[in-house]
């Protein structure tokens, strides 16, 4: 199989939708992994966050063109919500909480597919656009799981080795990246 200019071009383009979907990821990663994370926590978060940068698209797209207007605006106000509320727990936790805090986003259950939801929820809008469009969506999904795994392992590995570097303002430090992330959706 050969692929022509065409071909090229969609490729391309999609894996520069990806990258951006995965900034994200990649940037609300560091600041969950200031707040410390095993390297067995890095993984499953990344294979979370990267399986709903499937799964949101392929909604996106079976919803396509009929639910575009009145789901966009508010899956962007769920995701601000809810990374606003990880952000405050953090910093709540970074000031009031014991020396020891358990990471805020656990590792298994609803909490993890909360937050890997709503850093997905960016990928939920573009699927949206792409059932307007002829895009080879096998192609689209797989480039966005797999970028998105990649960019939020390399965040939260960052943000682990910087966390380190600050101790205990680290996750303070991470409630605050989180908390302007959700503001951001919010506004």
């Amino acid at each position: 199989m050969t692929w022509g200019l065409v071909d090229w071009g969609q490729f391309i383009t999609l894996f520069m939708i990806a990258v951006a979907l995965g900034m994200d990821a990649f940037s609300l990663g560091i600041g969950i992994g200031m707040a410390g994370v095993r390297l067995r926590t890095v993984l499953r978060i990344s294979l979370t966050i990267g399986l709903f940068h499937v799964i949101m698209p392929l909604i996106g797209m079976a919803a396509g063109i009929y639910l575009t207007s009145i789901i966009g605006d508010v899956a962007t106000f769920f995701g601000g919500a809810v990374l606003s509320m990880l952000g405050i727990h953090m910093l709540w936790n970074g000031f009031f909480g014991k020396e020891n805090n358990e990471l805020l986003v656990r590792t298994s259950g609803l909490s993890l597919i909360l937050f890997s939801m709503s850093v997905s929820l960016d990928a939920l809008s573009v699927g949206f656009s792409f059932g307007l469009f002829a895009v080879d969506a096998f192609l689209a999904v797989i480039l966005f799981g797999i970028i998105g795994t990649i960019m939020a392992g390399s965040g939260l590995m960052l943000g682990r080795t910087v966390g380190g570097w600050l101790g205990h303002y680290g996750e303070i430090l991470g409630g605050i990246i989180l908390l302007l992330f959700g503001i951001k959706f919010l506004a």
